[in-house]
């Protein structure tokens, strides 16, 4: 199976900036931006991440706003904040991490993480296990658990990952892997005729690869929010996340009804807008509002954005399409 892998990889890999004139700082930046996110996604990020911060040293030195600000709109901004003080800890350490245990020990780095850094840029004999490759092992190996979640799959699987390493060639292995389950073993229509793996495929044999991996279906919360849309001389009242929010830490997005109760809202929304984070579906309804005139608090997070300061302020990615949507009209 290993002979038949790497040649197919060689041949049929795509080709990704990260992959072109390859280098340690490359591979954890790709790394970190390709968790929960797709490689169309990624790509002009990581264009411009590079040319703004090409190294570790460069992106140690930047300010947390310049680092949330290069990475609006790409989501999970806790990445960007992990991936930011990875870089500073790497710079103080003078002895440098080769080692899957000793990369471990950085922010943000967890087993998936560490096994792909070492293998790729080290050669490390430890397999990775992200959502490609649990499909890719299930489908293998005719596997029928039925799996709560994500960590609980690559937990499973990770012996089974282990054992099929082939430790000659780990990087090239572990990225031969994870494309086979991005390009050919994909969740829907796999194309199993082509598939380099298919005479040692359980689940091929027994035309059963779209059922494979189980999941517990999921119950997706439902939340609905009130969001105002207030104007003043040009400039647009925005809400900035605090640094203890959960997910948007230091983000701007329009304010939500409970941060101004006492604003005049709009019955008829402008839009009706929704976007997912995690298992929660949010619909959020965007209504002209007004306040008092000498309504204003600083230390509540409200501050107002003219057009010129709107491009410099970080939005959440879904926040700042809606604005410019709704300022074209």
């Amino acid at each position: 199976m290993r002979a038949a892998l790497l040649p197919w990889y060689r041949a049929h890999q795509r080709r990704l900036p990260w992959r072109v004139s390859p280098s340690l700082y490359k591979t954890v930046v790709s790394e970190f931006m390709l968790q929960q996110t797709q490689v169309e996604t990624v790509l002009p990020y990581f264009d411009r991440w590079l040319k703004k911060f090409p190294d570790f040293e460069s992106l140690a030195m930047a300010s947390e706003s310049a680092v949330l600000k290069m990475w609006e709109g790409l989501g999970y901004y806790r990445r960007a904040r992990l991936l930011h003080d990875l870089a500073k800890a790497w710079v103080k350490l003078p002895q440098k991490p080769q080692t899957t245990e000793a990369w471990l020990e950085l922010p943000g780095v967890g087993p998936y993480t560490a096994a792909a850094i070492t293998s790729i840029a080290f050669g490390a004999p430890a397999a990775v296990v992200d959502g490609n490759v649990v499909r890719v092992l299930a489908r293998l190996l005719g596997e029928h658990t039925e799996f709560k979640d994500g960590s609980a799959a690559v937990k499973f699987f990770t012996e089974a990952a282990n054992d099929l390493l082939d430790s000659a060639h780990p990087g090239d292995h572990n990225q031969a892997m994870m494309e086979l389950g991005a390009t050919v073993c994909t969740r829907r229509n796999p194309q199993c005729l082509i598939c380099p793996l298919r005479p040692w495929c359980v689940a091929a044999a027994h035309g059963e690869s779209e059922d494979l991996p189980v999941f517990t279906a999921k119950k997706m919360k439902q939340t609905e929010l009130v969001r105002l849309w207030i104007e003043r001389d040009g400039a647009l009242l925005l809400h900035r996340k605090s640094s203890s929010s959960k997910r948007l830490a230091h983000l701007c997005e329009l304010p939500d009804a409970t941060t101004l109760p006492n604003a005049v809202v709009e019955k008829k929304p402008l839009a009706i807008k929704r976007r997912t984070i995690a298992n929660e579906q949010f619909t959020e309804s965007i209504h002209r509002a007004t306040i008092k005139e000498n309504f204003f608090d600083k230390a509540s997070g409200l501050l107002w954005a003219t057009p010129a300061k709107l491009k410099k302020f970080t939005l959440s990615g879904p926040h700042r399409k809606w604005i410019e949507e709704l300022r074209a009209k």
